[in-house]
């Protein structure tokens, strides 16, 4: 996947609305898809994808029918990362592990006794 070149934190609300339905738009052409075969795969009317293409309001959940029926909600991906172990959290678990781990019993040394004393009697 190429990086993008869109400077999205650079936008307002209403161009990142703009901007997203022109990449859907372009995403929708590659695939040489209407407007009406999108939206009857997605189970929207087709004035409800123009408005999305257009920038209009549109809820999330429309993103995603028009994302399912382009075949492309590989793009909701970098909602869920998996977290990485910070070397700290790596150390702790470690610590853990070893803590956990049985301990073998050692010899046991015999025990000595101390001689009696002598009795005075």
């Amino acid at each position: 996947m190429a990086a993008s070149n869109i400077n999205w934190k650079g936008l307002n609300d209403v161009a990142v609305m703009e901007k997203l339905g022109e990449e859907l738009r372009r995403m929708r052409l590659e695939r040489n898809l209407s407007q009406a075969e999108v939206a009857e795969r997605a189970g929207l009317d087709r004035t409800t994808v123009v408005k999305l293409e257009a920038g209009r309001a549109a809820t999330f959940q429309t993103v995603v029918q028009v994302l399912r029926a382009m075949d492309r909600l590989e793009l909701l991906d970098v909602f869920h990362q998996v977290p990485q172990p910070t070397p700290y959290m790596l150390v702790e678990a470690q610590e853990k592990y070893l803590r956990k781990q049985r301990k073998r019993a050692g010899r046991k040394k015999p025990a000595v006794k101390p001689p009696k004393p002598k009795s005075t009697w």
